[in-house]
């Protein structure tokens, strides 16, 4: 009994099938495309945009200047926000309902409030708090003191906002990345005697690495563009220091726009820079499984 062309097919070669045709798809792709070339085309010869002083200002120092100063606060703001973070969700997690309500509050209060409001209230914090010092509570004589005015410069107080605000953000993260990990692993870490600092160090915080890095790569891009706001207290970052410039010319797009380019290129270095990381965290996922149980090893044989 002779077998039909599909009984004596191999099951293992690949299946030849053809994608249906799909007219629509490619009429819009092409209307995208002409939608993209027009106005890139518009943009081009456009004279209004005085493309000639967006390469004269491009490079220039004080703009160059801002630039180096948005760096420093992103930089800043997001290490000290990931350090608050950190320490905020271990609060949270912690037995003591005094530590949780603390932190509790802190998240409250600085995700439920604008970080403009914020910004213009460290950066008159002088009329509330004239001085600070350090000495004996209770309006006890002080030791050293120091005059907010001359204390909390424009950077000071944009650095204070914006890594305050972050940290209350970042506490959300890393609360999630930490309750990401199995608990089973938390649990036979404690049995085997590692204290909750040890756990925390050794087992949770490298596993919880791979779920807390993607969204901090996403908040240190927003941090980016976010310090575009210190202008409202006069600080030396891009926008601010291309605002100065505009005021003194007149060419605000111009200006603008050489900001707008300097934005983009940092927020495309830092994305280039967060892909390499997933992957790379991607990669040493075993191995950080390897390490997690190296540290697990000299507790499981009593040297606690």
């Amino acid at each position: 009994m002779t077998g039909t062309a599909s009984d004596t097919e191999d099951p293992h070669l690949p299946i030849d099938a053809l994608s249906p045709p799909r007219p629509g798809r490619w009429i819009m792709a092409a209307v995208a495309g002409l939608i993209l070339v027009w106005l890139a085309y518009t943009i081009i010869v456009n004279e209004n945009l005085h493309w000639d002083v967006i390469a004269a200002y491009l490079m220039d120092g004080r703009i160059l200047g801002g630039l180096w100063v948005t760096i420093q606060l992103t930089v800043l703001s997001m290490v000290i926000g990931l350090a608050l973070g950190v320490l905020a969700a271990v609060m949270q997690l912690s037995g003591s309902p005094v530590l949780r309500g603390a932190s509790a509050l802190y998240t409250w209060f600085f995700r439920g409030t604008p970080l403009l409001v914020q910004l213009i209230f460290w950066f008159n914090i002088g009329l509330v708090f004239p001085s600070f010092g350090i000495g004996l509570p209770f309006d006890g004589p002080k030791l050293i003191e120091w005059q907010a005015n001359e204390l909390i410069t424009p950077f000071t107080a944009a650095l204070l906002g914006l890594a305050i605000n972050e940290g209350a953000y970042m506490a959300e993260i890393v609360r999630a990345g930490i309750r990401s990990v199995d608990p089973g692993q938390r649990e036979a870490a404690e049995a085997l005697g590692m204290s909750h600092r040890q756990v925390l160090r050794r087992v949770v915080l490298p596993q919880a690495m791979r779920v807390i890095i993607p969204p901090t790569g996403n908040q240190f891009i927003s941090m980016l563009k976010t310090t575009s706001m210190v202008s409202v207290i006069a600080g030396a970052e891009l926008l601010t220091v291309s605002q100065r410039i505009y005021l003194g010319n007149f060419e605000v797009i111009a200006l603008l726009i050489v900001a707008s380019i300097w934005y983009i290129v940092l927020t495309t270095i830092a994305s280039v820079g967060q892909h390499f990381i997933e992957k790379r965290f991607e990669r040493g996922h075993h191995a950080l499984q390897v390490r997690v149980r190296r540290n697990l090893r000299p507790f499981s044989r009593g040297n606690v």
